[in-house]
C-alpha cells in the first residue's frame, strides 16, 4: 500500500511537472508569437537599383540569385521554375541545378528553358534562367551541398536564395522577401513556407511535430544576437552573398545532411544576422506524401540532427517516450495525476490553435497527437537503426558512409 501510494506521488509529481512545460511553452508562445513579422502586412521599402555588370552589353545585374537544386523532382520542377520566372518586381538569375537526376528533371528543365527563350525572343528579359547538369558526384560530398555549393559559384547578385525544386512562389515572393531583408540589414532571411497536406496523416504528423518542436525553437528569439537560437529552411534560405562567403558557404559542409539548419546555424554563431517572416500564400511546399512519408523523410534527418551521436539519439526518444506514456499513465492513475494530463492535453490543443497560421493544421488534429507521436518515436528509432544497420545513410539512391558523416558532423547544436 504504502510502495503504491508512493509510486502514485511519483507519477502525479512528473505529470505535473510536465504539464506545467507545457503551459509555460504555450504562454511564451502566445505573449511573443504576435513578434513575427508576415510580409503580406507589412510596407517596405523599393528596392534600389542594383549598379551594372561591368560589360554594358549585358542587361542591369540581378537583384537575386535564385538556387534550385532538383534530383529527380520531375512531377515538381517545371511549376518551380515558372513560378520563379513569373516573378515581379525583381530581377532573377535563376540556377536550376539537375543534380544526376534519373529521371526527367533534366529534360523538364531544358523545356522550361527553350519555353522562355522562345517567349523572350527580341526582348531584354528580366529574368535569367541557367541549367546545371551535374553528372557525377565527387569524392567527400553530399549531393545536395555539392549542388548548392557548385551553382553558388556562379552567383552574380548580392543576395542568394536558396530553394528546393519542389517549392511553388508567389510571384511577389522574392521582391518582399529581399526588401525586407534589406530594410533590416539582415544577413539570412527565413520565410516560412505553407505546408501543403492532402491527406489526414501529413497534417496529424506536422501538428504534432510543430508542438514538440515549441520545446526547442522559439522563433522571436532568432534575431536576438545574444541567444543561440537559429533556423535554416530549406525552400526559403535568403542570405546575403558576403555572409554565406563569410562562413565558408557549402563548401564547408561537403558531407551535411541537414544542411538548410546547418547553414543557419553557422551563420547565426559568426554573428550575423538572422530573421524569420510568415508570408502565408507565398512559398508552398509539400514535403511528404501520408504520415509514412513523414517518416521515410525522417530517415536521413533525425540521426543527423543529433550529429550521429548514439547517446544523444537515444535519450531524444526516451523524451518522446515520456512525452507519450506518461499523460496516458497519469489518465488512467485517476485524481491530480488525471487533472496534470487534462491540463497537458488542453495547453496542447490551444497551441495547435495558437500555433495554426503557421502550421496549417486544423486544430481538431489535436485529437490525432498520441498517435503521431508514437509514430514519431518509432521515426526516431528507425533512424537510428537503419543508419546503424546500413553503415550509414541512404539519400536519394547514395549510401554515405558513417564514419564519414561523423567526421565531418562538426561541434553540437551550441
Amino acid at each position: 500500500m504504502i510502495s503504491s501510494a508512493i509510486g502514485y506521488g511519483i507519477l502525479t509529481t512528473f505529470a505535473w511537472l510536465l504539464s506545467l512545460g507545457w503551459l509555460w511553452n504555450l504562454l511564451e508562445w502566445l505573449r511573443n508569437f504576435p513578434r513575427i513579422e508576415d510580409l503580406n502586412q507589412i510596407t517596405l521599402p523599393p528596392l534600389s537599383e542594383p549598379s551594372l555588370l561591368s560589360d554594358p552589353a549585358t542587361p542591369a545585374a540581378p537583384h537575386l540569385t535564385v538556387i534550385g537544386p532538383a534530383c529527380n523532382e520531375a512531377p515538381s520542377i517545371a511549376a518551380t521554375l515558372r513560378s520563379l520566372l513569373a516573378s515581379t518586381g525583381i530581377r532573377l538569375q535563376i540556377l536550376a541545378v539537375n543534380d544526376r537526376s534519373t529521371d526527367q528533371t533534366g529534360q523538364i528543365m531544358e523545356e522550361v528553358l527553350a519555353d522562355w527563350q522562345s517567349q523572350s525572343l527580341n526582348q531584354n528579359p528580366k529574368h535569367t534562367l541557367e541549367i546545371i547538369h551535374i553528372k557525377e558526384l565527387p569524392f567527400g560530398w553530399l549531393g545536395k551541398p555539392h549542388a548548392l555549393a557548385t551553382a553558388a559559384r556562379l552567383a552574380r547578385a548580392d543576395w542568394i536564395l536558396f530553394t528546393d525544386g519542389d517549392v511553388r512562389f508567389a510571384p511577389q515572393a522574392a521582391e518582399l522577401a529581399l526588401r525586407y531583408a534589406i530594410a533590416h540589414q539582415a544577413d539570412h532571411l527565413v520565410l516560412m513556407p505553407d505546408w501543403t497536406m492532402a491527406s489526414p496523416g501529413e497534417a496529424a504528423m506536422h501538428g504534432a511535430m510543430h508542438a514538440l518542436s515549441v520545446w526547442r525553437i522559439r522563433l522571436w528569439r532568432i534575431p536576438d544576437p545574444q541567444r543561440k537560437d537559429f533556423l535554416g529552411v530549406g525552400a526559403f534560405n535568403l542570405i546575403r552573398r558576403s555572409s554565406y562567403q563569410g562562413v565558408g558557404g557549402f563548401d564547408s559542409l561537403p558531407m551535411e545532411i541537414i544542411e538548410d539548419m546547418r547553414i543557419g546555424w553557422k551563420l547565426k554563431r559568426a554573428g550575423y544576422r538572422q530573421r524569420v517572416v510568415l508570408g502565408p500564400g507565398l512559398a508552398a511546399v509539400r514535403w511528404s506524401r501520408g504520415a509514412w512519408g513523414v517518416v521515410r523523410n525522417l530517415e536521413k534527418n533525425l540521426f543527423a540532427l543529433y550529429r550521429f551521436r548514439l547517446p544523444v539519439a537515444l535519450f531524444a526518444s526516451f523524451g518522446l517516450l515520456v512525452q507519450l506514456v506518461l499523460p496516458l499513465a497519469a489518465l488512467w492513475a485517476g485524481g491530480w495525476a488525471r487533472a496534470a494530463a487534462l491540463v497537458q492535453f488542453a495547453a496542447i490543443a490551444c497551441l495547435y490553435v495558437a500555433s495554426r497560421k503557421v502550421t496549417r493544421v486544423r486544430p481538431a488534429y489535436v485529437m490525432a497527437y498520441p498517435f503521431a507521436i508514437a509514430l514519431f518515436l518509432f521515426a526516431h528509432l528507425r533512424s537510428v537503426t537503419m543508419a546503424l544497420f546500413r553503415g550509414g545513410v541512404l539519400w536519394r539512391g547514395t549510401l554515405y558512409s558513417l564514419k564519414d558523416l561523423r567526421a565531418h558532423a562538426g561541434g553540437f547544436w551550441n
